[in-house]
């Protein structure tokens, strides 16, 4: 089972080029993925999401690529733009009537003016676009690896609490075994109280009263529901199919429907305590499931 958070770095340096590649997740109900590139990098944005999209099912990630080249690099001016400036700079100087002259240095501090100029071609482009795949592979590797730790962790952390669960289930079995006689017996009592002075109770009709107010007080399929449930979600614990975080939400949501029938169905005293505190357990694991993949 894999967290949804994890971070991965790796680094490839040539003698044309050193990238680094770093991926940081958390999580996200689908998979999100937000990537920062270089220009020069621009056209193998396909690529890399294509290769994250393989190896990740959910999570928001975001993948930042940061690259220096090491071929020679020149540098032009940018004409236009430094006339442009010049003009704009000397039509404010007659306008205001501001004294003072131009140098290189404020024109080399002119933003846009001096640009670097790398040449580049198809081959080494797609040297770059290689480059990029093999350390954004390992920075896949590396992030995965914390993932899956961070996943055994809850995996161990939800194990626990489902084992208080599945402890507890068999107090509300022989709290629910005991609902015919309770409810004969509540019944029984009120109509003696009611009948004191009519002479002797109607067993059969008292008996069928019990057990059809035992029937609308029945939690044996719930209590049998939510035993499914946990042993479904124990099996999820251990299970390497997509899609595990997905499916442990549907099992917790139908985890907490079958406790709140229960709460609603019966006044046992039993029963209520332990539903309540299987629905903050159940509460408890929805948090830590919102992480898991």
């Amino acid at each position: 089972m894999n967290s949804m958070t994890g971070f991965g770095r790796a680094s490839l340096t040539t003698d044309e080029f050193s990238l680094t590649v770093e991926l940081r997740t958390v999580n996200n109900r689908f998979l999100d993925i937000q990537v920062r590139l270089p220009s020069e990098l621009a056209a193998a944005e396909v690529p890399l999401r294509k290769l994250i999209q393989a190896r990740l099912q959910r999570g928001r990630v975001e993948a930042t690529v940061s690259l220096v080249q090491q071929r020679p690099v020149t540098f032009q001016v940018n004409l236009p733009l430094v006339q442009g400036y010049v003009a704009a700079l000397r039509q404010a100087q007659a306008a205001t009537g501001v004294a003072g002259d131009f140098d290189l240095s404020l024109i080399a501090r002119l933003p846009g003016a001096i640009q670097p100029v790398t040449e580049t071609d198809a081959a080494f482009t797609a040297r770059l676009a290689e480059g990029l795949l093999t350390a954004a592979g390992q920075a896949l590797d590396a992030l995965t690896a914390m993932r899956q730790t961070e996943g055994a962790a809850l995996a161990q952390e939800i194990a626990a609490r489902l084992e208080q669960i599945a402890a507890r289930i068999p107090e509300i079995e022989a709290a629910a075994a005991l609902v015919f006689e309770n409810q004969r017996a509540r019944l029984e009592r009120r109509m003696q109280a009611l009948l004191r002075d009519l002479g002797s109770l109607d067993e059969t009709r008292l008996a069928q009263e019990a057990a059809y107010a035992a029937e609308r007080c029945d939690i044996t399929e719930e209590v049998a529901r939510l035993r499914s449930h946990v042993a479904q979600m124990r099996d999820l614990l251990t299970s390497d199919a997509a899609g595990v975080g997905k499916a442990m939400d549907f099992l917790l949501q139908e985890m907490n429907r079958e406790v709140n029938t229960m709460l609603s169905k019966t006044s046992d005293t039993t029963v209520h305590d332990v539903a309540l505190f299987i629905k903050t357990e159940v509460e408890k694991i929805k948090e830590q499931a919102q992480n898991v993949e």
